[in-house]
């Protein structure tokens, strides 16, 4: 995009003059007869190369959603693309627009000018509108892209839904902790000492744990930290740890279950998109490789797509890895003897977002309790161990 400083005359003849970003002076005139104005003059101030690489999913999603409807209503891509520009409330979506515009200009397909921004569109995304550029289904593309981003979207939420509440219980349960042993407790060691009576076991374990957190509280709140960087990092590293990191990760208990569903529930859908927009199997398999981060899954699909090029029926490459549900295998053997593959996908995927909302209200309906039973344990361990002494005390006295 470059800055233009511009004279433009009215219907009146009335000279106006101002600032404008546009892609060159064709773009500048266009802009301005918009507003019936007719350029008089311009002068190029500065060019500015905005590269967009990350767009929120939301901005995204509404990007789509406004281009589908235009180029639906007949309107050029290109000028599609400079109305969204013009119209941009952020300054993402109007260099997005902008960018796509000027390389669509110069002569590239709409296909090859996404793909310059692999940080905002997915391959498969990109794939997908290459394919409806082919076929001309480029509206119906559009279409299925607005709707599997904003499922995806909904999954994300449940994810976050699934994993913030534990998370945040957890945290207040740890300042609990922290306040008790750190605070609390040495406040009654001295009266518990000064009794002159032989504490009991659970008080002194209680004293002498309270004096770790007292020594070493730092080097609880920072080792953790330090071990989970550390297995970040060597998960980045060396593949067979991040490897066994996922598949811990998909045997927790309780939430494993339902990650795994939010995973196939996403392949499912995505993979109906792409055969139902005409790509092809084997190109499909490998696009749906990327659309998970768990590695299991991964190497699960690649070992699937080398059977299929083998030879191997799509049902039997899926069940030989004894990783999905059986439910995923009759869908697709269904899908492969009636030749609507993308249906039973679609099945599969309505299936599976139907049990992760069922399984995430009742995890959280689970978690809930659980982490109470948890908190009063602790509470109700302390106050044994502090209560145990004094009522001996007292009952030694009454004696």
């Amino acid at each position: 995009m470059a800055l233009y400083q511009y004279r433009a005359a009215n219907a009146e003849g009335q000279i106006n003059k101002g600032q404008i970003e546009a892609l060159n002076e064709l773009d500048l005139e266009a802009q301005l007869k918009k507003v019936s104005l007719m350029l008089v003059s311009a002068k190029l101030l500065n060019r500015q190369n905005r590269i967009v690489k990350s767009m929120p999913r939301r901005e995204v999603i509404d990007f789509f959603f406004q281009l589908e409807m235009l180029v639906r209503a007949g309107v050029p891509l290109l000028e599609s693309l400079g109305d969204l520009r013009d119209a941009a409330e952020s300054s993402s979506t109007r260099d997005l627009c902008s960018g796509l515009y000027e390389k669509i200009e110069a002569g590239a397909t709409f296909g090859k000018a996404v793909e310059a921004y692999p940080g905002v569109f997915s391959t498969t995304n990109v794939s997908l509108i290459r394919s409806g550029e082919v076929t001309g289904q480029l509206p119906d593309v559009l279409k299925e892209i607005v709707r599997t981003l904003k499922w995806q979207d909904e999954m994300a939420s449940t994810t976050k839904k699934l994993l913030m509440y534990p998370s945040f219980v957890l945290v207040i349960i740890s300042a609990v902790v922290f306040f008790l042993m750190i605070y609390l407790v040495p406040q009654l060691v001295g009266f518990l000492t000064n009794m002159g009576q032989e504490l009991p076991l659970q008080t002194r374990l209680l004293i002498g744990l309270s004096d770790v957190f007292v020594k070493y509280w730092w080097a609880m709140l920072i080792v953790p930290v330090l071990l989970v960087m550390a297995a970040l990092a060597l998960a980045a590293a060396v593949p067979s740890v991040r490897y066994q990191l996922h598949q811990l990760q998909l045997n927790l208990p309780y939430v494993g279950p339902v990650l795994k569903k939010i995973i196939l529930a996403r392949l499912a859908d995505t993979f109906a998109l792409m055969y139902r927009t005409g790509i092809p199997l084997i190109e499909a398999l490998t696009y749906c490789q990327d659309i998970s981060d768990n590695l299991v899954i991964q190497r699960a699909l690649v070992r699937v797509r080398e059977r299929v090029i083998n030879g191997t029926a799509l049902s039997d490459s899926f069940a030989a890895e004894m990783l999905f549900p059986s439910l995923v295998i009759r869908m697709l053997k269904v899908g492969e003897s009636t030749g609507a593959l993308d249906s039973s996908l679609s099945n599969v995927s309505y299936f599976y977002t139907r049990d992760i909302n069922e399984s995430v209200g009742k995890v959280q309906a689970m978690i809930e309790p659980a982490l109470t039973v948890v908190m009063g344990l602790i509470l109700g361990w302390i106050m044994l161990a502090v209560l145990s002494p004094i009522y001996d005390t007292i009952s030694k006295m009454k004696t």
